[in-house]
């Protein structure tokens, strides 16, 4: 399945960048407060752009917890995860499928949602192509080898997973089957291929396709939307659980706090969210990114179906099961959390 081969390889070459950095497993005693503080931030549009968008905030929050915090930025989200594991940072934003990655992988939890700038704690996963290019769904799906598609990182909610699980896997369809070539690469880098022919499709997001229009309205202007996904859970905040709880409290009401005041400094903050095109943050838990695990159940099952082996059949679905289980219970008894 492409999204496991492309999360490998990419975990992979991250081990070794980090090998350096100590075990994992060599946890500090739970409670001890580090000197400063590492907040990983994903530079998709690229840092020069995303420091100045995030320092104001990060400087707050320092000032606020009485910790110096300092910015991580990494151009992919193995990068983030492997950091969170290896302890060269203790918190970050993290996209929906990243941030399950973390939880799973770097002892992280959940402790806040992203609410865009109108109040919607979702996003939605886009198919772009050219404008003018002629190309729609139905004939993206042809599978013809003809053209030439580009997803996202390996551990992209919006990027790979969603498209997988609702447009390819659903039709029984393998990316790298069905395109000539299949790439992966940024959302900024997918749209730049996309208007200027360098692939004549791409997975993106709606957040994506915002900045875009924000930054390069000439290349925005150039590609259009031929698929949207169903509301995904937007970007939540990830710390690690080994930080001091009064520490992991104090960063807790610095967000869910943030921009939410009538005063001068209040109104300052706002501005900051607007730049970072959200409307500010919201109480959440590791049960916020039950879609994910959702998808990832579906597409796993798809490919026990698919392998036509009984055993692992049998294993998926009772994996599958569980997970809505799970899913299904937590909406039941907090249906605002998946508003």
């Amino acid at each position: 399945m492409i999204r496991r081969s492309l999360l490998c390889a990419a975990l992979a070459a991250a081990a070794l960048g980090l090998s350096s950095c100590g075990k994992p497993d060599d946890k500090p005693a739970a409670g001890a407060q580090p000197e400063t503080l590492t907040f990983s931030i994903l530079s998709a549009e690229n840092q020069t752009s995303m420091q100045p968008l995030w320092q104001p905030l990060l400087d707050e929050l320092s000032a606020q917890i009485g910790v110096p915090v300092k910015p991580f930025f990494a151009t992919n989200y193995t990068s983030l995860v492997e950091a969170m594991r290896f302890k060269q940072v203790q918190m970050g934003w993290f996209s929906a499928a990243p941030a399950l990655q973390a939880i799973n992988r770097a002892d992280g939890e959940v402790l806040g949602r992203v609410v865009d700038a109108g109040g919607d704690a979702t996003y939605k996963s886009v198919i772009i192509v050219k404008k003018g290019s002629g190309i729609t769904l139905d004939k993206l799906l042809k599978c013809d080898g003809t053209l030439n598609f580009g997803l996202g990182d390996a551990q992209s909610t919006s990027g790979t997973l969603a498209p997988m699980a609702y447009v390819f896997t659903p039709r029984g369809i393998d990316p790298t089957k069905c395109f000539k070539t299949v790439r992966s690469a940024s959302h900024q880098a997918n749209t730049f291929a996309v208007a200027n022919g360098v692939v004549d499709a791409a997975t993106n997001n709606s957040v994506g396709l915002l900045f875009a229009g924000r930054e390069n309205p000439e290349v925005a202007s150039k590609i259009e939307v031929i698929w949207e996904s169903p509301p995904l859970p937007e970007s939540s905040i990830v710390v690690r659980k080994d930080l001091d709880p009064a520490l992991k409290e104090k960063i807790r009401q610095f967000f869910l706090t943030y921009g939410t005041g009538t005063d001068e400094k209040a109104e300052k903050q706002r501005e900051v969210l607007k730049g970072l095109a959200y409307g500010g943050f919201r109480p959440a838990d590791n049960s916020y990114l039950d879609p994910v695990r959702e998808m990832e159940a579906a597409e796993d099952l798809a490919a026990a179906r698919r392998s036509g082996d009984k055993a692992k059949i049998a294993a998926a679905q009772a994996a599958f099961d569980k997970v809505q289980a799970a899913a299904a219970k937590a909406r039941a008894a907090d249906p605002s959390a998946a508003q």
